[in-house]
């Protein structure tokens, strides 16, 4: 059983590499992120999984079978019901930090998984971030790290001395429950390795 990846994130690549699996072909689903009117976070993050799962299925063609599974997946930050999605520059991470700043958030991912039917999860973890200085600000704006990173940070590199607690799967903050997502392969019949981790 082939096992393709639709995401361009290495995070998840990385993060499936921690649990023994290596896909067969990791492919970009190029969609529009951007939240419809009144759309909620959850909804939200499930719409743009299986828009991503639908695209790469229709390149993959008559291979996304029983023989193939296609994975996606798409990582939400909320506040409320205000997503905060990528930010388009360093003043726009700056106003998500600000809004994060000493107060407790959520991260939605939604998982999509089809090969001869589909499955779907979604996983929330409730996080709370520390009051942020102005200097510790300017220094991760400084530090890059925000680009590309919903929410305008990323738990696993510098922004996790932000983080004194959560409340559910650390790998879904980084971009994919792997809990979840190993669940979702072995309910599909995807051989997953017995006992085997990489770090």
């Amino acid at each position: 059983m082939r096992l393709i990846l639709g995401s361009a994130s290495p995070r998840r690549l990385e993060l499936l590499a921690r649990i023994g699996i290596r896909p067969d072909a990791v492919l970009s689903a190029e969609i529009d992120e951007t939240p419809l009117r009144g759309e909620l976070p959850r909804q939200h993050a499930e719409r743009l999984a299986r828009a991503k799962l639908d695209r790469l299925a229709g390149q993959v063609g008559p291979a996304a079978s029983d023989a193939t599974l296609i994975l996606t997946a798409d990582t939400v930050v909320a506040m409320g019901r205000r997503i905060l999605g990528k930010p388009e520059d360093a003043a726009e991470a700056e106003a998500f930090l600000r809004a994060l700043s000493g107060r407790r958030h959520r991260v939605l991912t939604a998982i999509a998984l089809a090969g001869g039917r589909l499955w779907t999860r979604t996983v929330e973890t409730r996080v709370r971030m520390k009051r942020l200085s102005d200097e510790e600000i300017a220094a991760y704006l400084a530090s890059g790290e925000w680009r590309g990173k919903a929410g305008g940070y990323a738990i696993q590199g510098r922004a996790g001395a932000f983080i004194p607690a959560i409340i559910g799967s650390y790998s879904n903050v980084v971009g994919l429950p792997l809990c979840e997502t190993a669940q979702l392969l072995r309910g599909a019949g995807y051989p997953m390795p017995a006992g085997r981790t990489e770090g």
